[in-house]
């Protein structure tokens, strides 16, 4: 999705889409609204977050991927119960 001149990229684990994840300090939707698209692998995701200006990250398989690329911090992670949560935005 591009606004303005932000392309934003969500991504999530498809076997958590529609949940909601409680453990944090307020529950986190897993909103089909937002995280719902193409339904990709983990090299395809990767490869749209490198064209991202900002990036949604939720689910144990996208998030441990984005930090074996070294795009998120393991210390920058925030975690829903189990579940890990990273936002990357690019200035």
């Amino acid at each position: 999705m591009t606004q303005g001149k932000d392309r934003v990229v969500a991504v999530c684990d498809e076997e958590i889409l529609g949940e909601t994840l409680e453990g944090g300090k307020v529950p986190f939707k897993v909103s089909e609204g937002f995280y719902k698209g193409t339904l990709g692998d983990v090299d395809e995701a990767i490869a749209a977050m490198k064209q991202a200006t900002i990036c949604n990250l939720v689910g144990k398989k996208i998030v441990e991927a984005a930090i074996e690329c070294r795009m998120v911090h393991e210390r920058a992670v925030i975690y829903f119960g189990d579940i890990p949560h990273a936002q990357i935005v690019k200035l």
